[in-house]
Formats: C-alpha cells, structure tokens, sequence
C-alpha cells in the first residue's frame, strides 16, 4: 500500500507540474510559418523576454502568408491626388475621401462676362460695280459691345470619377454692329459712315466633354478644388437685326455749269437698309476652370472659356435711299423732289464672331 501510494502520489506530481506550468506560462495551440519552418510562440514574462517576443513576431508576420490584421489609423485622410500613403489602413471615411468626385446625373446653370468679344463686320461686295454707293464696313470693323452676360443650362452624367459629358444651351446676347464704319468713296478712299440697329445674338447647342486633371496637378487649396478641362462642340445660330447705314457725304457726279437742266450732278445722304439674317454655323468652345462643392450636392465651376461661335451675316438684300442734285440750266444745281432708291440682292456683309468669357457654374447632382 505504501509503494501504492508513493505511486500515485509521484504520478499526480509528474501529471500536475504541466498544468501548473501551462498556467503560468500558456503554449499556443496555433503554430506560425517562418520561412517554412514552424515555431511555437510562448507568452513571455521578463521584460527581455517580451522585447524578445515582440521583435521576433514582427519578423514572422513580415514573411508570414498569413496576412496581419490591419491597425486602425484615425486622423486626417489623405486627398485624392496626394502623395502621402498610409500602409494598413483599414477604412476611408467616404466624407473624406474624394468629397468632390463626380457620379451621376446632374444640371447645370452658368453665367459669365464676356471679357473679350472677337471678330469684325467687312462688306462682301466691296468688289462690285459701283459698291461704294452702298454705304458699308469696306473695312473691317469690331463688333461693339455693350455688357455680355451669356447664360448657359446644361444636363449632363458623370461616365467616371474623372470624365463627365453634357448637352449645353447658350445665349449670348449684347453684341451689335459697329455704331460707325468706313465706306468706300469710289475713289479709293474711305468715308466714315454712320451705323443705326444691328443687334446681334448668338443661340448655341454644343455636346462637350470634361475631363479632371487632378491625377496631374493633385488637389488645389488643401483639396478645395479639383481643375478640370474641356472642349465642346455643336451648332450657332447667329442672327443680326436689321440696320441702317447713313453716310452722308457729299459726291460730284458732274460740274452744273456744264450739266444741262434736270441733268444729275451729284447725290448725297445715301441711306443703306440691311435686311438682317440668321446662319448657321458650326461651333465650339474651349474650358478650363476648378471645381468646390456646397453642402447638399451642388459643385461650382469657375471657368475661363473661348466660344467660336462662326459667322454672322445679312440676308443679302439691301435698300438703298439717296437725294439727288441735278443742273438747273443756268450753271447752278438744286435738290431734286425726290429720293432714288435702289435695290440690291445677294450682297451681304459678314464677320466671324469669338468670345472669352469668364464666369461660374452650378450643378446639382442626383
């Protein structure tokens, strides 16, 4: 019995220390791979036991295939567009990160100030016969301009987070022909000519493509604003108003001391009616701007754009009023009772027309 005893107290002693041991310092069950060779981990105690552990572990889970859980990383995220990475991020906060990417469809009102209005009216028939008695710009002449605000409305659909492409209405308005031109005088000269009416407007439909280019420039001001080009390209109808051209110099047509009575010895106040007109054009634009957001989905685009809005030009017909002089047989000249006028077709004036506009866009995605 006491041999027994001793047994099984020997027995328990050899089975316990295990337990007692594993109590205090646990094996893992798991086993990880280090370059292919397995290493069972222990819990260490001493303080150089845990540096131990920590720098070891370190090494086994950098060339572990068993992928690390991530470390959740708070604080600012990083822009689109920005070069600072973050390795083992788990999440991106969508508030965050690219607040200001483009999805889905939206539209788009804009207006601008057309700092700048190109183009010139010249006559088309400065080579005919007789042309100067039709009072016209013989030379170019710029467009005047009174303030340009050219609306635009837009509907539109982002294809991706950095191409977005719309249909575009604009009205351009404000424009009109010169108040003066110079005509020709028949002798190779010129006259100033005085210009009444020739409002001119501009209606353009143009299908144009964006294209963000913060790949490139990264954000602008901390991520406030993401440039952007485009180009567009469509139709403009360009009407001109009827107007009337007064040139109101005097011209010779022959001496009255030897012109016999009733005989035409000069004209002058020449009124010109052109019949206005509207063409069609081919036409297009040329954007560059940056977009910011406001709350509840709406986006800005300041935009710096080049309309080339083609040709405006006349109908053709043009009326022409004249006084006449005539001899009355004593040397002298005296105003006839009436005003000759004249009809001419297929005689039109023309210029093509240009804007650089500066202005701002709204659009509310859906």
């Amino acid at each position: 019995m006491k041999k027994s005893g001793i047994s099984a107290i020997l027995a328990t002693t050899i089975f316990a220390i295990p337990v007692v041991a594993n109590g205090a310092y646990p094996v893992y069950s798991t086993y990880r791979s280090n370059n292919g060779q397995y290493v069972q981990y222990q819990q260490p105690t001493t303080q150089t036991q845990q540096v131990a552990y920590t720098q070891q572990n370190s090494v086994i889970q950098a060339n572990s295939t068993v992928a690390a859980n991530p470390t959740r990383i708070t604080g600012s995220l990083p822009r689109v567009g920005s070069n600072v990475t973050n390795a083992g991020r788990q999440y991106y906060q969508p508030a965050d990160y690219d607040r200001l990417a483009d999805s889905g469809l939206y539209i788009g009102l804009s207006v601008a100030y057309s700092g700048s209005v190109t183009g010139a009216m010249s006559s088309d028939y400065k080579s005919e016969k007789n042309a100067f008695f039709v009072p016209g710009a013989f030379k170019e002449a710029n467009f005047k301009t009174n303030t340009v605000l050219p609306m635009q409305l837009s509907v539109g659909a982002a294809l991706n987070n950095d191409v977005r492409v719309d249909f575009s209405y604009s009205r351009y308005s404000g424009i009109g022909y010169p108040s003066s031109v110079m005509s020709s005088n028949g002798a190779g000269g010129y006259v100033k000519a005085q210009v009444t009416g020739g409002a001119i407007t501009s209606n353009a439909t143009m299908l144009n493509l964006y294209y963000n280019i913060d790949s490139y420039t990264g954000y602008l001001a901390g991520g406030a604003m993401r440039p952007y080009i485009g180009a567009g390209v469509g139709i403009a109808l360009d009407t001109i108003a009827d107007y009337v051209i007064l040139d109101s110099t005097f011209y010779s047509e022959k001496e009255p001391s030897t012109a016999a009575a009733g005989e035409l010895t000069g004209i002058s106040d020449i009124y010109a009616y052109h019949n206005g007109g509207t063409s069609e054009n081919l036409a297009y634009m040329l954007e560059g701007g940056v977009t910011t957001e406001l709350d509840g989905g709406i986006k800005l685009d300041f935009f710096v754009r080049y309309s080339g809005l083609g040709k405006v030009k006349t109908s053709g017909s043009i009326v022409v009023s004249q006084t006449e002089w005539l001899g009355d047989g004593a040397g002298g000249e005296v105003q006839a009772t009436y005003d000759s006028v004249f009809h001419y077709t297929n005689w039109y004036e023309s210029g093509n027309l240009g804007t650089l506009d500066l202005g701002i866009r709204m659009r509310l995605q859906f």
